[in-house]
């Protein structure tokens, strides 16, 4: 029950980022449901790969890399799912942070 209820509180973030990021668009609930799907099975099981693989890069930037590997899966995922657009890489970095801090909030509200 309760992984129903972060799913919903995802998909709320993201109709939120869809409202406020400009160059992301989401074409109702139920997109931003698969959406918020898709999102959290790619952060599930690419984004470790991608962390561990870009090491080097990331001990370099103090960290700051992930926030590129965070915005580029958030892209990618626009790219491949219809009714969730992303039109830039910069949108998709400025959305990921943005996505993660509310989905952040609300978890810790609700």
């Amino acid at each position: 029950m309760k992984l129903l209820y972060v799913w919903g509180l995802n998909a709320l973030a993201l109709l939120a980022v869809a409202y406020w990021v400009p160059g992301i668009h989401v074409a109702g609930v139920m997109a931003a449901l698969l959406a918020a799907l898709i999102i959290g099975l790619v952060n599930m099981l690419i984004r470790p790969i991608l962390v561990l693989l870009t090491l080097p890069i990331t001990i370099l930037t103090l960290g700051l890399f992930i926030l590129v590997i965070n915005g580029l899966l958030f892209y990618g995922v626009g790219f491949w799912l219809g009714g969730f657009e992303v039109s830039t890489i910069f949108a998709g970095i400025i959305g990921a942070l943005v996505y993660s801090v509310l989905s952040w909030l609300l978890s810790a509200l609700f």
